[in-house]
């Protein structure tokens, strides 16, 4: 399987999690470079300044796709238990078409059949 980029979430508080997840990180992807964080609230750069090609974030749980200044910004949604009412989502970034490919996949399960 490919390397996994994580961060810490908001309510990432135990010792562990604040020892071993840091708040931000950077995905390399060929020659692209994606800022990863939280909460995109939080971010504390100019992404498009700094060369990223892409920003990801996760905080509202709510998958959604955005560009701005030649950047794309995504949130993948979240694929753990349901928040809220939202679909349980990953999102898949393909890099080897330009421009990059976004879907995003809904695991949410199946309505029990005679529904």
């Amino acid at each position: 399987m490919a390397p996994v980029v994580a961060v810490r979430g908001n309510v990432d508080t135990a010792a562990w999690a604040v020892e071993q997840l840091p708040a931000i990180n950077v995905a390399e992807a060929g020659d692209s470079s994606i800022y990863v964080l939280h909460d995109l609230h939080d971010l504390d750069l100019d992404p498009a300044a700094a060369g990223f090609k892409a920003v990801v974030s996760g905080h509202s749980h709510k998958a959604s796709r955005a560009e701005r200044d030649g950047v794309l910004y995504i949130n993948p949604g979240s694929a753990g238990p349901r928040r809220f009412s939202l679909p349980i989502t990953v999102a898949r970034l393909d890099l080897t078409r330009s421009p990059w490919k976004l879907d995003f996949v809904d695991l949410s399960p199946a309505p029990p059949e005679g529904r």
